[in-house]
C-alpha cells in the first residue's frame, strides 16, 4: 500500500503544504548524509494527545548537532512548539513526529559551510515492526554486518550518515526472511538492532548493552530502565556475547518506533517458549500504562500537546 502523506509540515520557521517542503538536490546531507535527528511518538492519553519525553528528545537533537558543529538555527523551546504546532495544524492525536536539521546549499566541498535547514513531520504511525509484534514477537537474525568501531563514527549521535549501518542490516534481515536484524560491535559483542537497543532477561534481571558497545544510548531504553527499577526489576548494563541470545530466557527490543517489541527466536533458535515472557509483558503494561493511566507519570514525560 502506497505511503500516505499529511497535508501539512513545519519547516524553516513555518508551517506550509506538504508538498512545498523542498531541498535542493546538490545539498550537502544529500550527498554526506549531514543531517541529524529524533524519532518521537504522541500519544492519545485521558488528558488528550501528549507528546512522550518531547524535552529529552529535543535536547538529544541538540546533543547530536553539536557533535557534528551544527548550529542549530531556532531555540529548544521553538522546535517543541513546532512538534506541537504540527500535529495540530494535521488534525493528529496518537503520531510519530520527525524533527530533522541537515546541510543544506552552500559549498560542496566536505567541510564547507552550508546554512543548517530545520523540518519537522507528523504522521499516524502503527507499530513498526508490524501490526501483530508487539504481541506475538518477531523472529531476528545476526547480521553479517558490525557496528562501527569506537572513535570512526559517533555511535552517540542520532545523525542521518550512522543509520546507513542500519539500513544493510535491516534490509538483510529482511532479505533473509528474519523480522530484524541485531549487529554485533566490531568488539565481535553484541550491539544493538537495526534502529533498537536490546534487552535480554536472564533469571528475572534485564540486560542490556553499555554505551561502549556502540550503542544509540535511546530514550525508550531509559525509559525502560526506570520502569523496571521502579517496579523492582535489577537492571544490568554490561558486555553480552552473541551465545548469549540463544540462552536468554527472554529477548526484547525497544525504540521509539518498535516501542516495546518480543522476540521470538533469533537465527531460527527459539527464545524461551517461544512467546513474550514474563518481564517482557511485565513493561509493557508499565510502558503503555504510561499512556492510558495504569502508570503513574511520576516523571513528567508526558508533555501536552
Amino acid at each position: 500500500m502506497a505511503q500516505q502523506y499529511p497535508e501539512w509540515i513545519w519547516q524553516n520557521g513555518e508551517i506550509k503544504p506538504w508538498a512545498q517542503a523542498t531541498t535542493h538536490v546538490m545539498s550537502h546531507a544529500l550527498h554526506y548524509g549531514s543531517s541529524v535527528f529524533e524519532g518521537i511518538r504522541s500519544y492519545a492519553t485521558p488528558d488528550g494527545a501528549a507528546i512522550f519525553r518531547l524535552t529529552d528528545h529535543i535536547n538529544r537533537l541538540y546533543q547530536s548537532a553539536k557533535i557534528y558543529d551544527m548550529a542549530l538555527p531556532y531555540t529548544a523551546d521553538e522546535l517543541a512548539a513546532a512538534c506541537r504546532a504540527v500535529i495540530k495544524k494535521n488534525g493528529l492525536g496518537a503520531s510519530y513526529l520527525r524533527p530533522v536539521a541537515y546541510r543544506g546549499l552552500g559549498g560542496f566541498g566536505l567541510s564547507a559551510e552550508t546554512p543548517i535547514d530545520v523540518a519537522v513531520a507528523a504522521w499516524p504511525m502503527g507499530p513498526y515492526l508490524g501490526p501483530e509484534a508487539l504481541e506475538n514477537g518477531i523472529t531476528a537474525c545476526v547480521s553479517s554486518w558490525q557496528r562501527f568501531a569506537p572513535n570512526t563514527i559517533p555511535a552517540g549521535a542520532k545523525a542521518g550518515g550512522n543509520y546507513l549501518s542500519g539500513q544493510l542490516i535491516a534490509r538483510e534481515a529482511r532479505r533473509l526472511g528474519f523480522g530484524e536484524g541485531i549487529a554485533l560491535a566490531s568488539s565481535g559483542l553484541l550491539s544493538e538492532g537495526a534502529g533498537e537497543n536490546l534487552f535480554l532477561v536472564f533469571d528475572g534481571v534485564l540486560h542490556t548493552t553499555p554505551a561502549s558497545a556502540s550503542i544509540l544510548t535511546g530514550i525508550t531504553r531509559d525509559t525502560l530502565k526506570t520502569l523496571a527499577r521502579e517496579d523492582g526489576i535489577e537492571v544490568v548494563e554490561r558486555d553480552l556475547p552473541r551465545e548469549y541470545l540463544y540462552l536468554a530466557d527472554e529477548i526484547l527490543m525497544c525504540g521509539t518506533a518498535a516501542e516495546v517489541t518480543p522476540i521470538r527466536s533469533v537465527d531460527g533458535k527459539q527464545i524461551g517458549n517461544g512467546t513474550a515472557g514474563r518481564v517482557t509483558r511485565r513493561l509493557q503494561e508499565l510502558f503503555f500504562g504510561l499512556f492510558d493511566g495504569r502508570t503513574h507519570d511520576k516523571w513528567g514525560w508526558l508533555e501536552q500537546v
